[in-house]
């Protein structure tokens, strides 16, 4: 295994305004990973099935399994967009060139609803969340997020959120959507939590600059600021953010990734290819390489899904034990 140095960071845990860093050496990717697999077109972002995955390509979603070298379904979709969920028997997707939500039966792989929702970003920097019996999705960037039943396939509630939030995950019995602030302007990042049972806003927390996308496991919910490069982490129990994680140089500006599993929160960004944190201390344990433009992140059973479009791979890793 070939290990190539890097910088060694400081550690501060635990505190609300600290960098919470320590010194972990870049490994090459292809060297832990269990499966390579090149996937032609722009394979991107991902949603977990099990120990499989889809992911989102040109003009199509794909299934993926690490036991295959091709993709094991595959689906037409115009232009899917965005991290995307799977509940109730569905892929949920954004497509951008209607600004709808798809979605596809996992079983017949074949669409079997469109619902116009809008997109708050048209761009498709954006994600599905899927819980507390709905699917839900920012739908305007004036700050509306859309939420969905999925026994009538129709927009249900509009809640009024903050401006430019884009991204929302389920977690800890609430959906949880990160607002980027005017224009990325300096300290106004937010994340808003919304209780489903009122379909209100309960909490809105400052975070760092720019927060795009987030995960909610391993004890608590993650934002990747873009703005700065960190990662901040809350703990749902308060509504307060309890340490901020400071990424190796590089890991700031758009693009980018992050999920939340196996004890780890695992980072992806354009310029470093993935970071995992260990959340018992804050600290990064690990960073692979090398870098390869933008792609993303999932955590799918005993397994660790890497995309990178820009050079059509897709490695699979196993989770630390």
């Amino acid at each position: 295994m070939k290990l190539t140095p890097r910088t060694f960071w400081t550690l501060a845990v635990m505190l609300p305004s600290s960098i919470a860093a320590q010194g972990a050496t870049s490994v090459d990717i292809a060297t832990r990973a269990i499966a390579t697999l090149s996937i032609p077109g722009y394979a991107d972002f991902l949603a977990v099935d099990g120990r499989d995955v889809w992911t989102t390509n040109k003009g199509r979603v794909e299934k993926l399994r690490a036991e295959s070298p091709a993709p094991i379904a595959s689906v037409a979709v115009p232009e899917p967009c965005g991290a995307m969920s799977v509940a109730f028997g569905s892929l949920w997707v954004a497509n951008c060139t209607d600004s709808s939500l798809y979605r596809i039966d996992v079983a017949t792989a074949k669409v079997v609803a469109t619902i116009r929702t809008g997109l708050a970003d048209p761009t498709g920097e954006l994600s599905v969340a899927t819980g507390a019996g709905s699917a839900w999705i920012l739908s305007k960037a004036s700050g509306t997020l859309s939420r969905i039943d999925p026994a009538t396939n129709r927009v249900v509630a509009e809640i009024v959120v903050a401006p430019f939030s884009f991204a929302a995950v389920y977690g800890f019995d609430a959906v949880w959507v990160t607002n980027t602030g005017e224009r990325g302007a300096p300290g106004t990042g937010s994340v808003q939590r919304i209780d489903p049972r009122t379909n209100r806003v309960t909490a809105t927390i400052p975070v760092g600059p720019v927060p795009r996308f987030l995960a909610a496991g391993e004890g608590a919910v993650w934002t990747l600021n873009q703005g700065d490069g960190t990662v901040t982490r809350i703990d749902p129990s308060t509504n307060r953010v309890v340490a901020t994680v400071g990424l190796p140089t590089g890991m700031h500006g758009g693009g980018g990734d992050i999920a939340a599993g196996g004890g780890r929160v695992w980072v992806r960004t354009t310029r470093v290819l993935l970071a995992a944190i260990d959340p018992a201390t804050n600290g990064i344990v690990d960073v692979y390489g090398p870098p390869s433009g933008s792609g993303a992140v999932r955590v799918a059973g005993d397994l660790v899904w890497v995309t990178a479009h820009d050079v059509s791979k897709v490695w699979v890793l196993r989770q630390p034990r």
